[in-house]
């Protein structure tokens, strides 16, 4: 894709209502993008159907959940879920008697694995082996879904499943010097994609990420030609990441967390979404801006493209409740510090000559550079010490914000989407916050923006 594509107008759902359905492509397994989703498709009285990725036994055996786990999940999700286990990637599967790739990244050690070397045909074994245990599951989730749909109702299949890093110890080393490293610390991410450590996250990322989207649209064929034959209406999201316009200077201009290595199976995600539109499936991948997550914290500093959202709360003529949330923030910040002080740090970033050459949008993703990570890093932990309690972030409470917008956003797209990739920059966001809090009048904090027990979709 040569240029964003920007979402640029506020819509409103025209298509779904009470009694259609709404489906979790994921499990939810705590707040994050989903939850903004989930929020609008309640309020427009759908029934709420997700699905579960099942856990690992001791033997690593997948299994269903069990009465109690089953029992938390669809309390959490507020649905039914259908218990069949489809857990996506091949990190954990192998023939039968052999290694799993985690077993085999697991020899690996700090001082060999840029020279290790894998099996690859072993390795697609695996994989094929994994993508007939996902898809055998997949077809029997789809004809239990299959007979929760009546006819005349419209479906909203929401994709989730994200991530795929295997849990591997020495993985785990080199991704915290190359997400948090500097200095001496810093690693280059580079050099993890020229391994063939790096070569096999990349595809455990491909088949979690994006392959499942598509598998999503192919195995929910016969629904969706039954429900369009009915006369009701089918629409397929995916959450995307490729970088967020955010206020740079005064004017909106795209940037990015570097490196973000998960961003080639979010390219592939959004190639996926296009041969289905070209197909005539009305499928779109939303890229959504960054939010601060449990699972994004080992990514330092990419927060601190939130923290911008103010300015173009301001800017996309927000009222009392935009200038409230300046207040909010101010007050998460330890005596001595000022906005104007947070918004310093974040300026001088933005315009050293260091980042650059990451605003180039043809060459995402682009590896780090031991001057980007050490700027990058800094900037970030100098924020961090200028908070009252560094638990309690200012990006926490912008995040909850971005969350609820998107949320709003992509459900109101959805009735009439226009394309198969749209970024959510921060001017829309910004513009749909300010319109969904014009009529604020409480000096309390809005409503959902205390919550910063996020995970990344």
């Amino acid at each position: 894709m040569e240029n964003p594509i920007a979402l640029n107008r506020l819509a409103e759902n025209s298509v779904f209502r009470k009694g259609d359905v709404f489906v979790l492509f994921g499990e939810l397994f705590g707040r994050g993008y989903a939850t903004g989703l989930l929020d609008e498709a309640r309020r427009a009285g759908m029934e709420i159907v997700g699905i579960t990725v099942g856990r690992r036994d001791e033997n690593n055996a997948l299994r269903p959940l069990d009465a109690e786990e089953l029992c938390a999940a669809e309390e959490r999700l507020g649905g039914k879920i259908i218990n069949i286990p489809l857990m996506a990637g091949f990190d954990l599967d192998a023939p039968a008697g052999g290694p799993t790739p985690t077993d085999l990244l697991a020899d690996m050690t700090l001082e060999s694995w840029q020279d290790d070397k894998l099996d690859w045909d072993y390795i697609k074994q695996c994989r094929d082996i994994a993508t007939a245990r996902f898809t055998n599951a997949l077809k029997q989730v789809m004809a239990v879904l299959d007979g929760m749909i009546a006819g005349g109702r419209n479906v909203f299949f929401a994709h989730t499943m994200a991530g795929g890093i295997p849990k591997a110890k020495v993985f785990l080393v080199i991704a915290n010097r190359i997400y948090k490293g500097r200095g001496a610390r810093h690693m280059s991410s580079q050099a993890l994609l020229d391994s063939d450590m790096g070569k096999l996250i990349l595809q455990n990322f491909d088949e979690v990420s994006a392959i499942t989207f598509r598998h999503l649209i192919d195995f929910s064929t016969a629904i969706r030609e039954r429900i369009e034959a009915s006369g009701g209406q089918v629409r397929y999201t995916a959450y995307g990441y490729h970088g967020t316009a955010v206020l740079i200077d005064g004017s909106y201009r795209w940037q990015t967390y570097t490196n973000y290595t998960q961003g080639y199976a979010k390219m592939r995600l959004e190639g996926i979404a296009q041969d289905a539109w070209t197909a005539g499936v009305k499928a779109t991948v939303y890229n959504c801006p960054e939010i601060r997550t449990n699972s994004s914290d080992v990514f330092t500093g990419i927060e601190l493209p939130l923290i911008p959202l103010l300015l173009a709360l301001k800017k996309e003529n927000g009222g009392h409740w935009a200038e409230h949330q300046w207040q909010a923030c101010q007050q998460l910040l330890a005596d001595g510090f000022t906005m104007k002080d947070v918004f310093q740090k974040i300026t001088d970033m933005q315009a050293n000559e260091v980042m650059r050459p990451f605003y180039d949008f043809s060459a995402w993703p682009m590896a780090n550079s031991q001057a980007q990570s050490d700027l990058t890093i800094g900037t970030s932990n100098e924020i961090t010490q200028m908070h009252r309690d560094g638990k309690v972030m200012i990006s926490d409470h912008l995040s909850a914000l971005v969350v609820e917008a998107t949320g709003q956003l992509i459900f109101g797209a959805s009735s009439e989407p226009s394309g198969p990739v749209q970024w959510l920059n921060h001017d829309i966001v910004a513009r749909r916050l300010n319109a969904s809090h014009m009529q604020w009048e409480s000096p309390s904090v809005a409503e959902g923006a205390q919550d910063s027990q996020l995970e990344v979709a």
